[in-house]
């Protein structure tokens, strides 16, 4: 079996005693985000399985995009990707 050679680690133990590993990761094309798929990216970042700048190129997000999605996911957890909650938990904007 052969194995491509990667940068970084190619499994991580996540804080809740999970193993993740790159094929857990959604696949590069994805054009459908749902909340699973956002919440394995921000846990593969924070957890060093990826880098945030190497998961920026690759699933062709924003810098922006991805800071909404991890402070979605530590503020209220996964279900808050949810596109039926995000306006529940979006913090509302303040006109100057």
């Amino acid at each position: 079996m052969y194995l491509k050679k990667v940068d970084g680690p190619r499994a991580v133990t996540l804080p809740d005693g999970s193993v993740m590993t790159r094929a857990d990761l959604p696949e590069p094309n994805t054009g459908r985000w749902v909340a699973s798929r956002k919440a394995a990216v921000v846990r593969a970042v924070e957890a060093g399985l990826i880098k945030r700048d190497d998961a920026l190129e690759i699933y062709e997000i924003s810098d922006e995009e991805f800071e909404g999605w991890q402070s979605l996911v530590v503020q209220h957890g996964d279900t808050a990707l949810k596109a039926t909650a995000i306006q529940r938990y979006r913090q509302p904007e303040v006109d100057v």
